[in-house]
Parts: C-alpha cells; sequence; structure tokens
C-alpha cells in the first residue's frame, strides 16, 4: 500500500507521479523500492482520474464498514480481526503485481 500511498501523496500536493517522485517519497519514507513495483504502479495510473476514483470510493466506503445500523460498533476483537485479514488481502494483491491496479481507480 505504500507505493499507492505515495502515489495519493503526490497528487494531493499537485505534483506528477512519475516512477523518480514515486521513488522519491517511499525513499523519503525509509521504503525499500522495488523499481518493478514502481513502474507498475505509474503505468496503472497513467489514464486514471484519480479524484473521480476516491470520490467512487468515498461512497463504496460506508457499505464496507464494520458498524451496525445502530451506529455501534461489532467490538474490538472483531475490528481487529477483520483489519488484519484486510491487510494481509492487500499485501497479497501487492504482491501479485500491479496489473490490474488501474480497475481501483477507474
Amino acid at each position: 500500500m505504500e507505493y499507492i500511498y505515495a502515489a495519493l501523496l503526490l497528487h494531493n500536493a499537485g505534483k506528477d507521479i512519475t516512477e523518480d517522485t514515486v521513488k522519491n517519497v517511499l525513499d523519503a519514507a525509509g521504503i525499500e523500492v522495488d523499481d518493478a513495483r514502481v513502474k507498475a504502479l505509474v503505468a496503472a495510473l497513467e489514464d486514471v482520474d484519480i479524484e473521480e476514483a476516491m470520490s467512487q470510493a468515498a461512497f463504496a466506503a460506508p457499505a464496507a464498514g464494520g458498524s451496525s445500523p445502530s451506529g455501534e460498533s461489532g467490538g474490538a476483537a472483531e475490528e481487529s480481526a477483520a483489519e488484519e485479514k484486510e491487510e494481509e488481502e492487500e499485501e497479497e494483491s501487492e504482491e501479485s503485481g500491479m496489473a490490474g491496479l488501474g480497475a481501483l481507480f477507474g
């Protein structure tokens, strides 16, 4: 996810999302950079309107939340387990390559 966060940070700052700028952000954060992942990310985001993708994600987020209709949480243990599962899925997704990343934003 660090690679996506770097791209979002650059976008928020009004900077171009290029291989060099993503690498610079990751380097500054002390993250070991995988050139292939950076290249795949930049290629996947090439034709993506990030603002539109973020607004669509904002509409989808409440449906994915773990709260009950009354607004009460399902418990800290359940939330922790759900977060761990989500992190594992994110890692697996990143490890499988950046193919299809554009679909997340498009």
